[in-house]
């Protein structure tokens, strides 16, 4: 890629992206937020419910992942469409259309398979007991699968229409929902039955039902939005399924190449002991959070990448990468400091001291914390440099990039120092930190020569 230089615009294009990125940040947070406000409160049960629920998330996240990785293809798609020829709302529509129909193909049987998942647990060779309390919450979480797919593809239409306020707005609703449902559901509390971890995951099915009706519903409702009809129950997929596929489908892979990493790490940690497990969970909780941030950055990356390929304006690309590494990176640097300066104080948080067992595991999580200080930045870069590269429709080798780094670097690295040395748990967060720098500087690579 190529073209004549054009003055720069540094302020103009960091402003820009921080405009765009601000709300998708938050609804971004607002997302982890639910998931934060489960472990939260489920660790305040026992370090046994938090272990359990540990397992199911990262089985139950797997599908998730796919799915949402998949429907991350609207946005690029729509951007583009947006970019190059602003008029044609039926482009955007067979696009709607085919999010919905792959966003359903792909919920029902993984819902069904998440119903198998305590046996598919203890087939892995994970605590009995474990994998009982982990089959008790997925099979409250494994509906919400559809919703998260449905807000998902809404997220990436919205911000593809520079509207990613309602993604905020409707995420902000589902966090007060959801804790509600939590204080309701697990402990019995405004008159409903204490259904411990599975009020936990069926409280999280239900926000997500209301954040899914809030989010599409409003392309009926914004004044701009509702007369394109970008979601029509008439609209047919037709070429964009072709399309979604293509693009969607490396960018699920590589997003499951991520995700698969992080579940194996805590498969790894059930071997290591139930304390590093649970630990594992709290410290992954706030690592999650912070990355939100270059998550949202590099989602409004694409978008601003994908108008500017749309519209042939090579000069805006580069800008808007540069104005996005410099923002997720610079941000990623604070949270290093706070997780290298005050673990102890994050890990409570999440964890009653006076809980049994809460003690060792909110000290077993801040020294997990500290590992996790190390790869911020290197998470941060990558989390930017594929979404620019999504921008531009380059899915494929970003995937390429995620197997090595994550499955040939990391995960054997986190492997051998987790199980095989004195290291034990902070070996394995070790291990993800050179996977995920490997891959950062390898996505930064790419992003050079693509835009050269």
């Amino acid at each position: 890629m190529s073209s004549p230089s054009t003055p720069a615009r540094p302020r103009g294009d960091f402003a820009a992206t921080l405009v765009l990125a601000a709300p998708i940040v938050a609804a971004n947070l607002s997302q982890t937020l639910m998931t934060m406000t489960d472990v939260a409160m489920v660790g305040r049960l026992s370090r046994e419910a938090l272990a359990g629920m540990s397992l199911g998330f990262n089985l139950y996240f797997l599908f998730a992942m796919a799915g949402v990785g998949l429907m991350g293809a609207v946005a690029p798609i729509m951007a583009r469409d947006l970019g190059a020829r602003t008029g044609d709302s039926g482009a955007l529509r067979r696009t709607a259309a085919a999010a919905t129909l792959a966003a359903v193909a792909l919920a029902v049987p993984a819902t069904l398979a998440l119903r198998l998942g305590a046996p598919i647990l203890r087939a892995l060779g994970e605590p009995a007991s474990a994998a009982a309390v982990a089959g008790d919450y997925l099979d409250g979480l494994g509906p919400s699968l559809l919703p998260t797919f449905a807000v998902a593809a809404s997220r990436g239409g919205l911000a593809a229409f520079h509207r990613p306020g309602a993604s905020f707005l409707a995420g902000a609703i589902g966090v007060a929902v959801n804790a509600l449902l939590d204080w309701a559901l697990i402990f019995g509390r405004f008159g409903a039955p204490a259904l411990g971890v599975y009020g936990s995951g069926l409280a999280t099915t239900l926000s997500s039902l209301v954040v899914a009706a809030i989010s599409v519903g409003a392309f009926a409702i914004l004044p701009d939005l509702a007369e394109r009809r970008v979601f029509s129950a008439l609209a047919r997929p037709g070429e964009k399924l072709g399309e979604l596929l293509r693009v969607g489908l490396p960018i699920a892979g590589t997003t499951l190449l991520e995700t698969g990493l992080f579940s194996a790490s805590t498969f790894l940690m059930g071997y290591v002991g139930e304390t590093a497990l649970a630990a594992h969970a709290v410290a992954l909780q706030v690592a999650t959070f912070a990355f939100m941030v270059p998550l949202g950055v590099g989602q409004a990356a694409t978008v601003r990448v994908g108008r500017a390929h749309g519209a042939g304006d090579v000069a805006a690309v580069r800008r808007a990468g540069a104005a996005a590494y410099a923002i997720g990176i610079g941000f990623m640097a604070t949270t290093a400091l706070a997780m290298w300066l005050a673990p102890g104080a994050l890990a409570s948080l999440f964890v009653d001291r006076s809980a049994p067992g809460g003690a060792a595991v909110a000290a077993t999580a801040a020294g997990f914390l500290a590992m996790a200080a190390l790869f911020q930045i290197a998470d941060g870069a990558q989390a930017v440099g594929v979404g620019l590269l999504r921008g531009l429709h380059d899915t494929l080798a970003p995937m390429a990039i995620a197997f090595v780094g994550y499955w040939l670097v990391g995960l054997p690295l986190a492997a051998w120092l987790g199980l095989a040395t004195p290291l034990a748990g902070k070996g394995v967060w070790l291990g993800l930190a050179a996977g995920l720098a490997f891959v950062a500087a390898a996505l930064g690579w790419r992003w050079k020569a693509e835009t050269k």
